[in-house]
């Protein structure tokens, strides 16, 4: 049986204690009123960790060869807050592969370079009722794009960075996500191979969204370039800073760089809680009610604007794709915590 830990990270335990002697440094948030307290998330975190931690559902994503040999007994937690408090269980140093989380921070690269008027004119914003690699929601909607966290729509946005080339455009995206990271991150090389092998569906997406000139670079240069930031490498930890990224209104807690614009993050919160789950999106708002997304390699990153970010990472995915235990660990912690956006509750109405 694997042990568990929680933990704060050195920079964040330094953080705090400086906070206890009112010597905090410049980037330091001040804490929410309605933020609870760091032992009661701990404990509550730690709950959920125990709760689901022998749930056996799904299964790992089988079209991608490399993820279908992920053990699937892997299980990280971890919370980042908007003050830097760290807080893991389980297997947060394992590092996975972001998959479709990325397309999140690709939309808001895009949004940096071109305004979000222009990336929701070319790419939409609509639930597409359809799988999240499907082509009749292409020929069918009359944005063609949908929206940028399927496919498609993913594809579109990717190809809307800009850059002289493959490699710069490529660099550039990972270069962003390194920043919201607060720290370097990497392609897993395995997963592009095994990706790459078996992207045929995304090119013809490609094609067809060149076909009502929906595309906005080469289309298989565009999707070469998707494919890769599909495979980089994060842990759950990465993840939940990447999150706490939105959460703290687009600058880093860890780094106190404001990576993106504050005015930038409704645009980015409100996709993900339109389309972050695929075909689950929906259910996820009624239950939990926070925006979120996930990828198909296991991860589920939820985002609590003013709060934090927790990041759950588990291989095992339901039919829509979405890791079952990382809804049931967030869906647990969000409601024993009054985390829901459309509660009242979540802002201290009684």
């Amino acid at each position: 049986m694997r042990t568990a830990s929680i933990r704060f990270s050195k920079l964040a335990l330094v953080t705090y204690l400086l906070a206890m002697v009112c010597v905090v440094p410049a980037f330091a948030q001040k804490r929410s009123p309605v933020a609870p307290n760091r032992e009661r998330v701990e404990a509550i975190v730690r709950e959920a960790y125990d709760k689901f931690r022998s749930d056996t559902s799904g299964k790992n994503a089988d079209y991608i060869p490399y993820l279908a040999q992920v053990d699937s007994k892997l299980f990280g937690v971890a919370v980042v807050t908007t003050d830097n408090q760290v807080f893991e269980l389980g297997d947060v140093k394992y590092s996975f592969s972001i998959q479709s989380i990325s397309k999140v921070y690709t939309l808001a690269l895009a949004i940096e370079e071109l305004g979000a008027d222009k990336v929701f004119d070319r790419i939409g914003l609509e639930p597409t009722g359809r799988p999240f690699n499907s082509v009749l929601a292409v020929v069918d909607m009359p944005t063609h794009t949908g929206n940028a966290l399927v496919n498609a729509g993913a594809i579109a946005t990717t190809s809307l960075i800009s850059g002289q080339n493959e490699d710069e455009k490529w660099n550039k995206i990972l270069n962003f996500y390194s920043k919201v990271a607060g720290e370097k991150l990497s392609l897993i090389d395995e997963v592009y191979k095994s990706e790459a092998a078996t992207n045929a569906g995304n090119k013809a997406l490609a094609m067809l969204l060149a076909k009502y000139e929906r595309i906005y670079a080469d289309p298989f240069e565009s999707v070469d370039i998707y494919t890769k930031q599909c495979s980089v490498g994060v842990t759950a930890t990465q993840l939940a800073r990447m999150g706490a990224v939105l959460a703290n209104n687009g600058k880093n807690p860890a780094t106190g760089e404001q990576v993106i614009k504050p005015e930038d993050v409704p645009y980015i919160l409100a996709t993900m809680m339109m389309a972050g789950l695929y075909d689950g999106s929906g259910g996820w708002a009624w239950h939990v009610g926070l925006p979120a997304k996930s990828g198909v390699g296991g991860g589920i990153v939820a985002i609590v604007p003013g709060k934090g970010a927790i990041a759950v990472f588990a291989p095992r995915l339901d039919e829509a794709g979405n890791s079952v235990k990382a809804q049931k660990v967030i869906d647990y912690v969000a409601g024993r915590l009054d985390y829901n956006l459309y509660s009242p509750s979540s802002v201290g109405v009684k």
